[in-house]
């Protein structure tokens, strides 16, 4: 019981649960381990965990800034997505110390508006459609180091590096109603960037993570993800034609608490910061975007038993804000009239997950757990 108690103490916070995903802002699920991390804190030499999380939101809050724009809705403009994502997961232990983790993610998109199929009214048909988008989004593919030896300490630290590749398709194609001159037609073109599978480009990825253990019930935890993308633009021209779409960067940071009971249940609060830049890190920023960013408060819940464990969490947002981008900003110099676009954000994430630990034969933690409890 001590064992799977302190498995549940890592779970909820660790990248298991790194969902990116705030509606038209396209912050896409990349966390940098994207497992159970409940089994990666004590995956040993050859151990392997396998695990699946699965993310759904509905955005249809539109924001300007962090300025919501009640109107949409009001006037029935609004832009509904609706998105699911699910990744698939392994890690090996190369060592007690070092993990390599291998994610294959899967992702289902429906969107709803009035302006990509005629125009919002007044000017537009006022003429509701969907569009959508499902298959593989992007690998992902990283390695950590735990810099202290697990169970020494009751606390460590964890860096990990790894990178992303551009398996998702970023040219996906969907029917648009109302086309042509007369907005008598039907034509297949691409769809928005927000439910693109992928974003087309290459990308490296940096992520710490942390955990502090209080005493055997309480304890803090938290980490810090980044993806480099390293290509500006993908190379596909928006429905518009007007620009590519960019290839930004996301990152994304959490920090919370837990209590974990002698059942093997845990409770977790804590609050999560996840967006897109609007110029990245590393190279330029150009073609279209949507930066932004939200801020939400997360409890959760989560469930040990042997090998396996079980996380349920429902991250609800208490500040959004989409940023202007690059080319809202060259547009303001260019014209002289400020542009600042506008975005669809959720107002609440489900996210869950399970993993499994094959240990090995006879290797069952107990010690390292129990050496960890003597350091409190």
């Amino acid at each position: 019981m001590l064992r799977t108690t302190f498995i549940s103490i890592i779970s909820v916070i660790f990248c298991m649960n790194l969902s990116y995903a705030q509606g038209c802002v396209a912050i896409r699920g990349n966390g940098a381990c994207g497992g159970s991390m409940s089994n990666l804190i004590e995956l040993s030499k050859s151990e392997i965990t396998v695990f699946s999380s699965f993310r759904y939101f509905k955005s249809f809050r539109h924001f300007r800034g962090d300025v919501e724009e009640h109107d949409r809705i009001l006037n029935g403009t609004q832009v509904i997505n609706i998105s699911s994502f699910l990744d698939l997961g392994i890690s090996y232990g190369i060592s007690n110390r070092v993990f390599l983790t291998s994610v294959l993610p899967i992702v289902f998109h429906i969107r709803s508006s009035m302006y990509e199929h005629g125009g919002n009214p007044p000017n537009g048909l006022g003429d509701r459609n969907e569009t959508s988008s499902s298959g593989l989004s992007d690998l992902r593919f990283s390695i950590n180091y735990w810099l202290l030896e697990p169970g020494s300490k009751n606390y460590n630290y964890s860096l990990g590096f790894g990178v992303k590749l551009p398996t998702g398709d970023s040219n996906y194609k969907a029917d648009f109603y109302n086309q042509g001159p007369d907005k008598n037609e039907t034509l297949k073109s691409v769809v928005d960037q927000s439910i693109q599978p992928g974003d087309g480009g290459f990308g490296l990825t940096l992520d710490l993570q942390t955990y502090h253990l209080i005493n055997n019930h309480f304890g803090i935890n938290g980490s810090l993800y980044y993806l480099f993308n390293i290509e500006e633009t993908n190379g596909i021209l928006t429905r518009s034609g007007s620009s590519e779409f960019s290839c930004p960067d996301q990152y994304a940071l959490r920090i919370g608490s837990f209590y974990n009971f002698d059942n093997g249940f845990n409770l977790y609060l804590g609050s999560r910061l996840e967006g897109v830049p609007a110029e990245d890190l590393i190279g330029g920023s150009s073609g279209y975007r949507r930066p932004g960013y939200a801020v939400s408060i997360e409890p959760g819940i989560g469930y040990n038993v042997n090998n396996v464990s079980v996380n349920l969490s429902f991250p609800f947002a208490m500040y959004r804000n989409r940023t202007q981008s690059v080319s809202d900003k060259e547009r303001t110099i260019s014209t002289g009239v400020y542009r600042h676009g506008d975005a669809a954000f959720a107002d609440y994430l489900i996210n869950f997950s399970v993993g499994y630990r094959f240990a090995k034969a006879g290797n069952h933690g107990d010690m390292e757990v129990k050496e960890v409890f003597k350091n409190i």
